[in-house]
């Protein structure tokens, strides 16, 4: 089957967008261009060096990071790289011992720097003290793009942006997650559980990928239900029938009836918190994590929920 959303599935092809622009704003320097390239430029624009080596495990973790943000800031800063294994003497100058190291020129001069592979809210905030600010990366926008589609149920053009976030930042979790959504909410499960697969490996566990994993699991309990009526039915012989209320709020859930699909676990929980293993509870955890931890439905059935637990 193709994919209903045409070509946005899988990464386009790269257009070569911002290619220019990392060519001014990200060099390459040598121990004979290191003054043109570092002491020179900071005159005009402050400028980070990146001291690495290929053998630096670390060093590849970080040098993308310093990449993307140095791109984001737009030119109010720059980001020059020396190997030091093919060019050790400034780094010898420096007494770098370790790396990555990384160090913050202006006017000449280094001011500030830091060593090893920070988080990337670290490395922001460091790129800011020197550039006066951030902002969002090509990636980013298109992900923001992505999202607001989601929200009016334009799949298509959520696909397309969350894809071709996918292609500027290979395995962004939250690209990655968005893509899922657009294809659980088409109800291509299958396709949702490939694209997760698309997640680079240290975003496994980002809060958005285990919220689209979490919504795959509840489409595919919803897509063997069928229609609400026959629970509804058994409900109204015996308001108890807690395997009807709980199949019931699967299939709410479905439908997009949050509100609803909580209430019904939240009355299993009050009538019996033990029913079933607490299979009430466990399904309201696994919805609370689909929704999201700042959904408005997440926030009132948490509360609501300790307060059965803990009463």
């Amino acid at each position: 089957m193709e994919p209903i959303f045409g070509n946005a599935g899988q990464p386009p092809a790269s257009s070569g967008a911002n290619a220019g622009d990392a060519g001014e704003l990200i060099v390459e320097t040598t121990t004979q261009t290191f003054a043109r390239d570092v002491l020179d430029a900071s005159m005009k624009t402050p400028v980070i060096v990146d001291f690495w080596a290929p053998w630096c495990g670390p060093c590849r973790q970080l040098t993308p990071v310093l990449e993307k943000l140095v791109l984001a800031a737009r030119g109010a800063v720059k980001l020059v790289k020396m190997n030091i294994d093919d060019h050790p003497a400034v780094a010898q100058q420096l007494r770098i011992q370790s790396i990555p190291a990384v160090f913050a020129f202006r006017n000449g001069q280094p001011v500030d720097g830091f060593m090893g592979a920070l988080p990337e809210s670290q490395v922001r905030s460091f790129i800011e003290r020197l550039a006066g600010g951030v902002g969002p990366s090509p990636a980013e926008e298109l992900i923001e793009a992505g999202r607001a589609a989601l929200e009016t149920h334009d799949l298509a053009e959520a696909a397309q942006a969350f894809a071709n976030a996918i292609q500027l930042e290979p395995g962004v979790p939250a690209a990655v997650a968005g893509l899922a959504r657009c294809y659980i909410e088409s109800g291509d499960v299958e396709r949702a559980r490939q694209t997760l697969g698309f997640v680079r490996p240290d975003g496994k566990n980002d809060p958005e990928i285990r919220a689209a994993e979490a919504a795959l699991s509840l489409a595919e309990k919803a897509s063997d239900l069928g229609d609400t009526a026959q629970f509804a039915a058994r409900l109204d012989a015996n308001p108890k029938d807690h395997e009807a209320r709980f199949n019931l709020a699967i299939a709410l859930n479905a439908r997009g009836d949050r509100e609803g699909a909580v209430e019904e676990l939240l009355r299993i929980v009050e009538y019996d918190r033990n029913w079933n293993d607490q299979a009430a509870r466990k399904q309201l955890v696994e919805f609370f994590d689909a929704y999201g931890p700042k959904d408005e439905v997440t926030l009132s059935g948490r509360r609501r929920l300790s307060s059965l637990l803990f009463s």
